[in-house]
């Protein structure tokens, strides 16, 4: 169970770190893209985070 969430940790960083990226880099005149990559970068650091807690909850 330790490595399914530790695979999840390491997909959700990267997916926090590759959407946020392009929402910071999108153009200013494409706000629904820059919007979708900000939601999708959000929702990354949010199950990385969550993940990691899991991981350290599970070894002190």
């Amino acid at each position: 169970m330790n490595k399914l969430i530790a695979l999840i940790c390491v997909i959700s960083w990267s997916g926090f770190w590759a959407f946020g990226y392009l929402a910071l880099s999108a153009s200013s005149a494409d706000a629904r893209q820059m919007t979708m990559a900000a939601l999708l970068a959000a929702a990354g650091f949010l199950t990385g985070t969550f993940a990691y807690m899991a991981l350290v909850r599970r070894h002190p």
